[in-house]
């Protein structure tokens, strides 16, 4: 069995985003308001599968303007800068240089 979530990027009424998270496995769906509250809910609903997700797929609704994206683009790539500052190591290995 694999385990899939799915993480949409939408809009609320006051165009505010947040992602809603879904486990594909059994259907529960979550909504995150920032980074760190996705992080925490994928950690959270993962455990039920002995921490191990396979994949998460990535959607946004049209309505989604660019300027959310880039805010998104940014809160990620700091998420990303911490965890591997934290831990040490890179997130994605970097391609061996080809001699």
């Amino acid at each position: 069995m694999s385990v899939i979530f799915e993480a949409t990027i939408l809009v609320d009424e006051d165009e505010k985003w947040f992602i809603e998270l879904k486990d594909t496995v059994v259907g529960r769906i979550v909504h995150c308001h920032t980074i760190e509250e996705l992080e925490q809910k994928v950690e959270e609903l993962g455990a039920d599968y002995g921490g191990h997700v396979d994949e998460v797929r990535w959607n946004k609704a049209e309505d989604v303007l660019p300027h959310i994206m880039d805010e998104i683009r940014v809160a990620m790539a700091e998420a990303r800068a911490k965890i591997e500052e934290e831990s040490g190591q890179a997130l994605t290995p970097m391609a061996e240089e080809v001699k």
